[in-house]
């Protein structure tokens, strides 16, 4: 899956997910969702990390952030990730991976698919069942957007107004609290692989840019229709137990001697 951090692509969005290896609950504390959180705004003062939206859950992470510059999302993840992980294993006297290998990105065009990823997001501990309402889990964004905090704010709200077509962040903030209950309300909270398996979800016309621009990166992925919205997504291949055609070609008088 490319990473963000391989491809810079200016202003872009960009919906990140990072798993604990072999999904293990490592996140289990909320003294290691703070810690988490803590670097990430660490990362916001040194590079400039644009944060959007996130949810810190028991195993795993969602972030929503604006690229800013090259290397930003690189340095930033990085320093998030592994001081991290560096405290939680010392603490623990713990060898090993923290992370999963990589971090999965997927470009999110800033129009109704923004505040679909926004919602999706801000739903995450819903759908595990945690708990009943975003507002309730303390290291999700949901409750500093509706709350900003006085010091030690992680999202740009006044960014993430303007990118979801806000004049104002009270005019957005009202909308994000309706998108979130009519969600609830229509019982809209299960998981779409789209924001967390995709490289682009959008419009066709952006995730056809998208491709264009990361080039080589991802040529063997497509195009395809996910109800409401397109995807870019790994083409996807069906595996026969019959080789014949292949096996073909190994005769015996095609050999090297």
């Amino acid at each position: 899956m490319p990473r963000a951090n391989r491809h810079f692509l200016a202003a872009q969005i960009w919906h990140i997910t990072h798993r604990c290896h072999e999904k293990s609950f490592l996140f289990r504390f909320s003294r290691d969702r703070r810690a988490y959180r803590r670097w990430l705004f660490e990362a916001k003062k040194r590079f400039g990390l644009c944060v959007l939206n996130y949810v810190v859950t028991s195993n795993h992470v969602h972030l929503l952030v604006r690229d800013t510059g090259p290397g930003v999302l690189a340095r930033s993840l990085q320093l998030a990730a592994g001081c991290t992980a560096q405290q939680y294993n010392k603490r623990k006297t713990r060898y090993g991976a923290f992370w999963e290998d990589r971090y999965h990105a997927t470009a999110v065009e800033a129009d109704e698919h923004l505040h679909r990823c926004l919602v999706y997001i801000d739903l995450n501990m819903v759908r595990a069942g945690v708990v009943r309402h975003p507002a309730t889990w303390p290291d999700g964004g949901y409750r500093e957007i509706q709350k900003p905090p006085q010091r030690y704010a992680l999202i740009d709200l006044g960014a993430l107004s303007k990118l979801c077509g806000f004049a104002n962040v009270a005019d957005f903030q009202r909308a994000h609290q309706r998108w979130v209950e009519e969600a609830l309300a229509r019982n809209a909270h299960g998981r779409e692989v789209c924001w967390s398996e995709a490289v682009a979800v959008g419009g066709h016309r952006f995730v056809a840019r998208v491709k264009r621009d990361l080039g080589i990166a991802v040529r063997h992925r497509e195009i395809t229709d996910v109800g409401e919205m397109f995807a870019l997504r790994e083409q996807r291949f069906d595996y026969l137990p019959d080789f014949g055609c292949e096996n073909g070609v190994l005769r015996l008088e095609n050999a090297l001697p």
